[in-house]
This record gives structure tokens, sequence and C-alpha cells, in this order.
């Protein structure tokens, strides 16, 4: 059988272009070379884009766009091109490409924008299409669809900009409505870049401002009292199954960027140490809220379990973390699918949907 070739795009100018080099380069080494030939194609912070021939390594330590090994190159959105186009000093030379898979996160990676580009180019690709990536990245959006369609969610109020001109009568709705202490987020990123817990009002406005710095929109929700549990959905639409469910315990406030990314600090249970009618619920309502948002290929979506057994969603993550580290594949791996048949299988998802 003749080998496909993949396109694997990392970098962007996401705040979480360090995180796409950790979980391209994971990506890369597990990607099946017996069926697959390989693409390099890295977005800089900058927004250039440059095909990538050198060593995996260089990625993972973001030291690829020195090494000598890359060359303009864009994926067209034209679609008689039918792939990358390279600029070389001999001119513009075509590279067919047969797949994509974007292991981008954040804005311009997983929110419909990427998305959109993808579909002008008429080339399969791994994940969500725009409708869903965009919804699932937008945490307000995300809690009125579940919630029109009866799945619980954490309670919380949309804060603009504008709001901090009457900032008392702000926190006090705040307080009122959530209490303290209580979670505050930029609508539109992931990965908890920009994200504080805030015990008390005198920190509430240093962390919407802070959220601020990311997004025009701001969540603040109310700080959910349970266990941090993940599950990992396959499939497409409703054709979907859910792996097993693992539980997070963070030794920081939360499940930060640092936590899941850099010090490896937090502490992951696999399965979850709940009750297996739990786990079920978990897994049922994982599917079902894929199906929900109209997801296809892959998602994570986080939950907290309460101390009287009943479930909150978190959030949908349509492109989560492929890090060595990373909850998805580990989740997978321990249901008997591991990392490079997890490859396979994404891709296998993006040609039938397309």
């Amino acid at each position: 059988m003749k080998k496909k070739t993949v396109a694997v795009l990392f970098g962007s100018i996401s705040s979480e272009y360090e995180v796409s080099l950790l979980s391209a380069a994971s990506v890369l080494r597990n990607i099946p070379r017996a069926s697959y030939d390989v693409v390099m194609l890295g977005i800089t912070k900058d927004g250039r884009w440059l095909e990538y021939t050198g060593e995996i390594d260089l990625i993972e330590q973001d030291q690829w766009q020195q090494s000598g090994c890359t060359t303009p190159a864009i994926l067209s959105p034209d679609r008689s091109v039918g792939g990358i186009q390279r600029f070389t000093p001999n001119g513009v030379e075509t590279v067919k490409i047969d797949l994509v898979f974007p292991v981008l996160h954040g804005e311009h990676g997983e929110d419909g924008t990427m998305q959109g580009l993808l579909e002008l180019t008429g080339i399969p690709y791994v994940g969500c299409g725009v409708l869903a990536s965009s919804t699932c990245m937008d945490k307000e959006i995300t809690h009125i669809l579940l919630e029109q369609a009866g799945i619980a969610t954490a309670a919380y109020e949309v804060v603009t900009q504008p709001m901090l001109e009457q900032f008392a009568q702000l926190e006090q709705r705040l307080a009122t409505k959530l209490g303290y202490p209580v979670f505050v987020k930029p609508a539109n990123t992931g990965s908890s870049v920009g994200v504080s817990k805030v015990r008390s009002a005198d920190a509430l406005r240093d962390a919407l401002e802070t959220a601020f710095r990311y997004d025009r929109k701001v969540l603040a929700e109310q700080a959910m009292v349970g266990a941090e549990v993940e599950c990992a959905v396959l499939g497409n639409y409703e054709d979907c199954i859910a792996s097993v469910v693992g539980e997070i315990v963070p030794h920081h406030e939360f499940y930060d960027y640092a936590g899941k990314y850099l010090d490896n600090s937090s502490d992951l249970y696999i399965p979850a140490r709940i009750a297996n009618e739990v786990s079920e619920q978990v897994r049922t309502t994982a599917c079902r809220a894929f199906a929900v948002m109209g997801c296809t290929g892959l998602a994570r979506v986080d939950f907290f379990v309460l101390q009287d057994g009943s479930i909150r969603i978190n959030e949908i993550n349509t492109i989560p973390g492929f890090t060595s580290i990373s909850m998805y594949p580990k989740l997978f791996d321990t249901a008997g699918i591991p990392y490079d048949q997890l490859i396979d299988r994404l891709l296998q998802l993006a040609q039938k949907r397309h």
C-alpha cells in the first residue's frame, strides 16, 4: 500500500506556542512511519511559515528556526495545489499532501481559524471542524450550548472590560452569585493561560486585568469542590468512544500551565479514584458533550466530580496536549490504544470525515 503524506503543523502566533512544540515533538516521534511520510511545517511566533527538515529534538527545544533546516513554505488554500508550496532559490516547488495533523493549541490554532484554512485546501485534517473548534474554544458559548442540552456546568458570569468602571457593583454581584474562591478565565485561551484563582475581593481586579490581556471577554466561574477528572474522546460526532477516566491532583493552587507542561508536579491517577458508576457517568457525558458540540476526531472533556457524586463539565479541549506527560494519550494508552495506534486512528478518522 502506498504511504500517505502527512503535514504536521506546529508553532503559531498563539500564547500556547511552546506547548505546541512539545506536543508536536511527541506526535512526530510516534507517527507510524511504515504507513506515513511526514512533512514538518512550523509557524513562528511572528507568523512566518517554514518547512522544517531537521531533528525533532530541536523543535522541542525551540531551536528549529535557527537550525539552518528551514525553507519558507505555506499550505496553499488553492485546491489545485493540493498541498504545500515551498519557496526555494530556484523557484516555487509543490509538495502534495494527503492529510494534515494540526498540533496547534490556543488561538489561531484550535479556535476555527486554522480549520477554515484547512477546509479551503480540501485536504483531510485531524480534529474538529470550524464550528466545533470555535464554539468549544469560547468558554461562554460552550456553557450556553451544554446547558441548553441539559448538561451541567459550573455557575458563571461573563465580564467585559467596561464593567471595570463600576468595579464595586461588579464585585458585589460576583460575590453574591459565585462566592469566593472564584476562577477568572479569558474566554478564549487554553492551557490555563491567563487563569487565576481568586480568594478575596482584593485580588479580583488584578485577576480580571490579567485575563483581559488575553481576551476582550472574561469568565468568572464558581470554584468547584471535588475531584478534577478528565476523559478522552475519539470518533466523529455521535460515533465515538470514551477512554478510561483520569484524575488530576495539582500541587499548585490549581492545574495551571506549569503543572500541565513544565514541572511535572501534578499527580495523575489512571483510573480516577471515583466510584465506578460515577466514572461511567463521566464517560457517557463526555461522549454526549462531544456530539452536542459537533466534535470530530478528538477532544478531552474535563469534569469536576463533586462531593455528592454529581458531575460538572469544566471545559472541552479540541486539540488537547499531546506531550509525553499529557492526559489524552495516557488515557487511551490505558484503554488499550497505544500512542502510535492512536495517531493512526486519528488520521483514519480525518479521512473518513472528509
